[in-house]
């Protein structure tokens, strides 16, 4: 598999949706199932900058950034890529795009398999706090 990251295309948001989607099903078992809609993607990218991860024509992952603070709202990988390096490569992307400030993003506390995907690569917890998902940590990209 080779891995090429660029900015998303409208031509590739069926395919986003659907990653956002299964991902979401899969790994967040704080939100209800029926809470969940290929249609989220949408509304919860609205004015993010998107960088996919593919495949030739295969979409395998995606980021979204809030632009104006470096914020990275969602890192997503088809789960039928995990763990090949797709999330990697994707945040990776986005250290280097988006350099100063800092980039930062939040990480719900329950998501441990993502927690630790974070620190391993250089991110470290800033503060924590609440918000209608549970408990959240902050991070920044200090490596």
């Amino acid at each position: 598999m080779k891995v090429q990251i660029r900015q998303a295309e409208k031509a590739d948001y069926d395919a986003l949706r659907e990653i956002y989607f299964q991902s979401r099903n899969r790994h967040f078992k704080w939100l209800a199932p029926s809470s969940i809609a290929p249609e989220d993607f949408d509304k919860d990218t609205e004015d993010e900058f998107i960088l996919i991860a593919a495949d030739g024509e295969r979409v395998l992952g995606f980021s979204s950034v809030w632009v104006p603070t470096h914020f990275i709202h969602h890192l997503f990988v088809h789960p039928d890529f995990a763990g090949q390096g797709v999330g990697t490569a994707l945040l990776e992307a986005c250290c280097e795009r988006f350099v100063s400030p800092r980039p930062t993003l939040k990480c719900v506390a329950a998501n441990t398999s993502a927690l630790n995907f974070y620190q391993s690569r250089g991110w470290t917890i800033l503060e924590q706090g609440t918000s209608e998902d549970g408990p959240y940590y902050l991070m920044e990209y200090t490596a």
